[in-house]
């Protein structure tokens, strides 16, 4: 009979678990808030990968993984539906408000 020996994750995979998991959970008080779920994740260089959340309500957000792993780890321990794109159907869910306009009007005039 073969001996077998616990191997342990490396300390850095044991802290992307627990990164992925607390990701998961904002996901998930999101999508409560909001009626569901639906994501795309965009890498964002060094800086790390971005979840884009947009709600069954219109309403949208988005969380920073420090790496696409932690990303796609999160969205799939949340479980929602991932968009490959932010186009389409799927962007015309997300509703702006005066806000929003305003602050794309200031940047497009250089405020």
């Amino acid at each position: 009979m073969a001996e077998t020996q616990a191997v342990e994750a490396p300390r850095g995979a044991a802290k992307d678990e627990r990164r992925a998991a607390k990701l998961a959970k904002e996901i998930g008080v999101f999508a409560k808030a909001h009626g569901g779920v639906e994501g795309q994740l965009a890498y964002i260089g060094e800086h790390g990968t971005r979840i884009v959340l947009v709600g069954e309500d219109g309403g949208w957000g988005d969380l920073v993984a420090r790496t696409y792993e932690i990303a796609q780890k999160a969205v799939e321990k949340a479980g929602i539906t991932v968009h490959e794109d932010f186009d389409g159907d799927f962007a015309a869910k997300v509703e702006t408000g005066p806000y929003e306009w305003k602050r794309m009007a200031g940047i497009q005039l250089g405020g």
